[in-house]
């Protein structure tokens, strides 16, 4: 129970901020985070890890409600993205996830860091208008009168909203630091919406610059469940666009629990291991139910089973047990979360989308080099300037594209022995497999075998030895007597070139 609760205290600013972000109603993180809590939980053989709405899949679900043009196909998406998992999970495929190279999964995740941090911003100052980065913060440097674009801008925002946002920010960055260890007991997004909620009814006593609007605070309604719109499952096989973007978002979202749990189990005193394709049998329930009841997609969160360890959860019940709070929440005191401020939700997510996408992480892929740094660095602008599914496809040809130029650049090397007989003499011993992506390098490298010189190609070591490589050495054995080269093949059976009339 005490774990639960503190859980609960970590998922609900967290539950309204995400739907928020992701510009569905707010009912629909709360319900994802009570079907987490308590349909996940149940099937799940997790012990400590915890599900809900992620961050990290804001940026799809925003994307999708452009894509697929209502809401509603949206959660017909989710109910998708549930029956995709389910079938990873029940036919044992979940492996499938370490294919992925770990440049493109950071950079996935930091592309939607930096999307998450620049969809808070607007309500982090409070701007009242909508277009913030279009008709809003670039008609700063349009032509014309700067100082008179500044004060049309300054006209939009809310200082109210700006006082509490640096605020929160402020609490946020200092219960990080190691000498708030003693507070971390205490959930640091806890700690923002109550002080945000103080701050707003402060406002009250002083000029009304600083108080905020009503349409700046959350705004829950007193029967949550009323408003719940089901999606129309007919709809499911007449829009192709509703599989595709659910397929798009149950990979993504295998992809963070999986992640997730991984992270997960290393907090567990013991030692006990998730068996992941149960668990995304688990994961699959949960998102075709959160699709039913119109609800945010669910994964692992790995700050919710953070706090669950932290709290000194030991079993699955604290999971449960966080879903009932949530649920009693808004089933009880909807009054009580109608006080938090937008711009305290805004700072919390500007801090999750930081930690995604850190300086740090930019400074640490540089260092290990360009065949890492340039799939993350491409992932992270594809996503940016076009959507996930393609920003992730572009990064994957680009890392496939360097770890198959480590594998086969060195399939064969030339080295020059003492002459025999007044004659150089060269030797290229070819390796273990040598496909035809070595025909290149291979060609040129035969063509640059001077004349009158002795060449020994051995083959002796090799396991596998692709049509097109016999090809160029045979060719090479007719080019070698007119160059006057004389050529000793080790370990490699010649073919038979039929020659072909045009």
């Amino acid at each position: 129970m005490p774990a639960g609760l503190s859980v609960f205290l970590v998922a609900l600013p967290l539950c309204l901020g995400i739907a928020l972000a992701s510009g569905v109603p707010l009912y629909s993180g709360l319900l994802s985070g009570i079907v987490g809590g308590i349909v996940v939980s149940l099937v799940s053989g997790s012990q400590l890890a915890v599900s809900g709405p992620a961050a990290g899949l804001v940026a799809l679900v925003a994307a999708s409600i452009i894509s697929l043009g209502d809401m509603s196909s949206l959660f017909l998406a989710v109910l998708v993205a549930g029956i995709f998992q389910l079938l990873i999970g029940i036919f044992r495929l979940a492996s499938f996830a370490n294919y992925f190279p770990s440049a493109v999964i950071k950079g996935m995740m930091a592309a939607i860091g930096i999307i998450l941090i620049s969809k808070q911003i607007p309500l982090a100052l409070g701007y009242n208008q909508p277009d913030f980065w279009t008709s809003g913060f670039l008609q700063l440097f349009s032509a014309g009168n700067f100082l008179g674009n500044i004060s049309e801008f300054n006209h939009h925002i809310t200082r109210g909203a700006i006082l509490i946002t640096l605020i929160s920010l402020v609490i946020l960055y200092k219960m990080q630091q190691d000498s708030a260890k003693k507070l971390k007991i205490i959930p640091a997004p806890l700690v923002v919406v109550v002080v945000a909620v103080l701050t707003n009814f402060l406002y009250t006593y002083f000029t009304s610059e600083t108080l905020l609007k009503h349409n700046q605070l959350v705004n829950i309604p007193p029967n949550v469940f009323h408003d719940i719109k089901f999606p129309d499952v007919s709809n499911l096989f007449s829009n192709f666009k509703i599989w595709k973007e659910g397929i798009v978002i149950g990979m993504l979202a295998t992809l963070e629990t999986l992640l997730c749990i991984e992270a997960i189990d290393k907090l567990d005193k013991r030692n006990r291991i998730t068996p992941i394709n149960r668990e995304l049998v688990a994961q699959g329930v949960g998102n075709m139910v959160c699709g039913i009841l119109g609800a945010l997609p669910v994964t692992a969160v790995v700050v919710r089973g953070a706090a669950n360890a932290d709290a000194g959860g030991r079993t699955k019940m604290s999971a449960f047990t966080h879903g009932l709070f949530l649920l009693l929440a808004v089933v009880f005191f909807p009054f009580l979360l109608n006080m938090i401020p937008y711009a305290g939700l805004a700072a919390i997510l500007i801090i999750t989308g930081y930690n995604l996408a850190k300086p740090q992480l930019f400074y640490g892929m540089w260092k290990l080099g360009l065949k890492q740094f340039l799939p993350f660095l491409i992932t992270i602008i594809v996503i940016l300037l076009t959507d996930l599914l393609v920003g992730v496809c572009i990064g994957l040809i680009i890392a496939v594209y360097f770890i198959i130029q480590d594998n086969f650049r060195i399939e064969f090397n030339l080295s020059k022995l003492q002459s025999e007989n007044a004659k150089e003499t060269y030797f290229l011993k070819l390796h273990t497999s040598v496909s035809f992506l070595n025909k290149v390098k291979l060609r040129r490298t035969l063509d640059e075998i001077p004349e009158n010189c002795k060449l020994i190609i051995d083959g002796s070591e090799t396991k596998f030895m692709d049509y097109d490589i016999l090809e160029i050495i045979t060719n090479f054995e007719i080019s070698a007597n007119q160059k006057k080269i004389e050529l000793e093949l080790r370990g490699i059976e010649k073919i038979a070139l039929v020659k072909t009339a045009h």
